[in-house]
Order: C-alpha cells, then structure tokens, then sequence
C-alpha cells in the first residue's frame, strides 16, 4: 500500500467535510476516511490524553446518576421527603448536558477499535493537528471515523442505561406518592412552603463534584482500562447521531489523537444545548409543581415525575439510538401536568 503523504491526505479530509455537514446533510452516510499508513521510522504519537476539567465533568455527571439510581421511596415522616428532593434537585442543568457529553467521550475511548483506528492519523504532526481542527470546528465530522459505529453504539447503549436507572427510580417515587397517603402524617401540609421552593432553585444552581476515588478511577478510564464504564454492551449505531453522541465521538477523537488536554477547545466541544434545554425544562416543571403542592404526599410526585422521571428523558433522548436518534432532536419532552400536581387518594 501507498504511504499517504500530508499532501494527499489533506485533499481527502477536506472532501469529507463537504459530505459530512453539520446541519444539511446529516442523514447521508458519511465517505470512510482514508486508511492512514505509519511509516516505519516515525516516532510514537502523543499519549491519549483528556483535560482534567473535562474528567470533573464526568464525574459530576456519573455521580448525580448513580445518586438518583439509588433513591429509595420509603418514607417514615415529612422531614425525610424533603430531605430527598433536597438530594434529587441538586444538580445544574448545564453542567448536567456537559458532564454527559464528557462521560461519553470516556465511554467511547473504551473501544479499542476507535481507539486505534484515530490514532493511525496522530503521527504526523501536521495531520494529527488539522484533524484535531476539523473536530473542533464540527463535532460530526467524527462520524466518519474508523470504527466510529461501533464506538457510538457504546455512548448511546451507555447512557440509555443510565436513563433508565434514574426512569426505574422514578416509577417507584412516582408510585409511592400514591402508597405514602395510607401515612396520616403525609397529608399534612409542608411548613413553609416558598422556603422550600427557593432551596430547590438553590440547589439547582449547585456545582456537583465526584468523589476522590471515582475521580481517580476516570483518569484512569481514558487509557481503555475500565470496561465497567459501560452499562450495556452496545451494538454498532450508524448515523446520523444525536448532538451529544456526536461531541462525544469528537471529544473522544482528540483524545484518541493526543490532541484532548486542550482545555479551551476540548471544553468547547460539551456545549450542547439541546439536552440543556430539555433539563431546563424539566427543573421549570418541577418549580411549578412545587409552587401548587401542599401535603407532603404532593412533593413526593414532584420528586418521582418533575425530577426523575423527566430527567431520565433528557438523557435518553441525548442518547438517541438506531432508530430514533434522527428525530431525537427536534422532538420536545411533555411538559406533563406540573400545576396539576394533586394525586388520587386510594
């Protein structure tokens, strides 16, 4: 085979970028890019590599799911509701849509394939950079990547577990606010009531952090070494893909070239705002459905539907998957009957 020379590979990179637009043309499957070939005196690629604030990022996101995923809906006064929607409103809408896209990326880097694949092109440094480039200016552009199919199959399958982890908890709050009214006491009507409304908003504003071991095990993860980051094995997912997977892939991409401790142009890269949207709305029903409730039995509803329930939504459609991750985007989650918050009584 042909050595690819910086003069050839450059043509072929930029004709891919007329197939593969951001908006237009996402629908079209996108050209392969060019096998790259490593000539045998070269020396070794920079190492894979993911900006710390991108990790922090993760962890934030990681540990709000596995908080919500492990939300029990038993109940023995007032005090512990609302002590869990104190637990389930605590997290920032945009640094929530971030911290996927960022824990995607370190989904994606757990495919060898990907992984490999993306690294033929780090080598030279002259194409490592424009590549690098290209990703940045359009996230969909790595779609077209080798084994890009396999590694979005692996984002998506992911954070569609994690939806369904935060959707299951739901289901159980959203039922136990039927369950809790055998409780005299969940009848009663919360004290204060705006005050509890303005801690929601409070700490819906708050910045989330991972632990120190879990931040440690995702600096780790960015070599490829923890496959306990996918919740499901994931089949290959061809594109289009939603926003999110795309940053993902492009995030995961740069890291792959070495290219990913770029603090400014890896962060820009989980700026996503259809997901935050989604989230934003979510955060404004639960706030209505906070402002109308009265008994306790109330808040619990506006914990399992407003919290759980529309955020697990958020993430999946984020998520996207085979079949729907075409029109993921342009549909908008039910604002579901906030200022009707009031519940049959068994």
């Amino acid at each position: 085979m042909m050595s690819l020379h910086r003069s050839h590979l450059a043509p072929a990179l930029l004709g891919l970028m007329v197939a593969v637009t951001l908006a237009g043309c996402a629908a079209e499957k996108p050209q392969p890019i060019p096998v790259a070939v490593v000539p045998a005196a070269a020396p070794p690629p920079p190492p894979v590599a993911l900006a710390p604030a991108v990790i922090e990022a993760a962890g934030a996101y990681r540990a709000y799911v596995q908080r919500a995923a492990q939300m029990t809906p038993v109940f023995p006064d007032g005090a512990s509701v609302e002590r869990a929607l104190a637990e389930a409103a605590a997290y920032e809408t945009k640094q929530f849509s971030r911290g996927s896209i960022a824990y995607a990326a370190l989904v994606a880097l757990q495919s060898p394939n990907f992984v490999a694949g993306v690294r033929t092109y780090a080598v030279d440094p002259a194409t490592r950079r424009d590549l690098a480039a290209k990703l940045a200016a359009d996230p969909y552009y790595a779609q077209a990547l080798p084994s890009a199919a396999s590694a979005a199959g692996l984002i998506s399958a992911t954070l569609n577990g994690d939806a369904a982890k935060i959707r299951r908890a739901g289901e159980l709050m959203k039922q136990a606010a039927y369950d809790v009214q055998k409780q005299k006491w969940s009848m009663g009507a919360v004290p204060q009531p705006a005050s509890r409304l303005a801690q929601a908003k409070e700490l819906s504003n708050r910045q989330l952090t991972a632990a120190m071991e879990e931040s440690a095990k995702l600096r780790a993860s960015v070599s490829g070494s923890d496959p306990t980051l996918l919740a499901v094995s994931g089949e290959a997912m061809e594109p289009p893909y939603t926003m999110a997977v795309s940053r993902g892939l492009a995030l995961a991409a740069l890291a792959a070239l070495g290219e990913g401790e770029d603090e400014a142009r890896s962060l820009s890269l989980l700026e996503e705002g259809t997901s935050a949207s989604c989230l934003n709305l979510a955060k404004l029903n639960l706030y209505q459905c906070l402002s109308v409730a009265k008994p306790y039995y109330e808040d619990v509803f506006c914990i399992g539907q407003h919290i759980l329930l529309d955020t697990s939504q958020c993430v999946a459609k984020a998520a996207g998957s085979p079949k729907t991750s075409a029109i993921a985007e342009a549909e908008k989650p039910p604002i579901g009957g906030a200022a009707k918050v009031s519940i049959a009584k068994p």
